[in-house]
């Protein structure tokens, strides 16, 4: 296990999409976490993933949808699945539910056999840094630019997608905050890219090149990221 498990608060369930109905409704909500993204997760391809066995799950508070989970299985061999996109409406964030998909997922993929979990973000977003890195002690695996080019959607819009790939070991304890001693270098994030690409994108931009060119040129010296903190951003250890 990673921490205690999340109690699932009064109202809340997570079920498995089986309908078309159900992928359209998730997809909605997706489209609303995104800002309009049309694009992101299809409803016919939720629906298709569902169909093939797949991880497709709706959060729920009561009958209303109100966020949703999707994942697909890694080549065979891996014992992988990787997982797509999660998303909370947002007058339901920040109340412990993307943690509870989370433990929902895990406890599906180890139903399947499925020993680890992989999935992407975007290193400016410290909250998700903080959430995949500290809370749920995910190992960093690798650093793309530009991973998916263009998104028109309004988080990414006129952004470039950076992403850092992360693997979560599901029978392995999580991977802690490195000492002090054997931090090397650090890399800051801002406190909310989101904020400032509405209002100075002209200093989310630069922020993104400044990252970007800090974590490769660490990573190229033979560094790794071992973990995050809220102050100073990526840690840096020698692996």
């Amino acid at each position: 296990m990673t921490d205690p498990l999340v109690a699932t608060p009064p109202g809340i369930e997570i079920r498995t999409i089986e309908t078309v109905d159900g992928a359209f409704e998730a997809a909605a909500v997706l489209r609303d976490v995104w800002g309009g993204d049309r694009g992101g997760m299809p409803a016919n391809l939720m629906a298709a993933l569902a169909y093939s066995g797949n991880y497709v799950v709706g959060l729920y508070d009561g009958d209303r949808i109100i966020g949703a989970s999707v994942a697909f299985f890694a080549p065979p061999a891996t014992r992988s699945m990787h997982s797509h996109i999660t998303g909370v409406l947002a007058e339901y964030q920040s109340q412990g539910l993307g943690r509870l998909l989370k433990q929902h997922q895990r406890e599906w993929a180890f139903s399947q056999g499925v020993g680890h979990i992989t999935w992407t973000y975007d290193p400016l977003v410290a909250r998700n840094a903080h959430f995949n890195l500290r809370v749920l002690g995910a190992r960093f695996t690798d650093y793309f630019v530009n991973r998916y080019g263009a998104m028109d959607d309004g988080i990414n819009r006129g952004d470039q997608t950076d992403r850092i790939l992360v693997t979560w070991s599901l029978a392995s304890p999580p991977v802690p905050t490195p000492d002090d001693a054997d931090v090397v270098a650090s890399v800051a994030v801002p406190h909310d890219i989101e904020a400032l690409r509405h209002d100075s994108p002209d200093e989310a931009a630069a922020w993104r090149l400044r990252v970007r060119d800090a974590v490769l040129g660490h990573l190229d010296a033979g560094l790794t990221v071992g973990g995050f903190e809220d102050e100073r951003g990526y840690l840096f250890i020698r692996p």
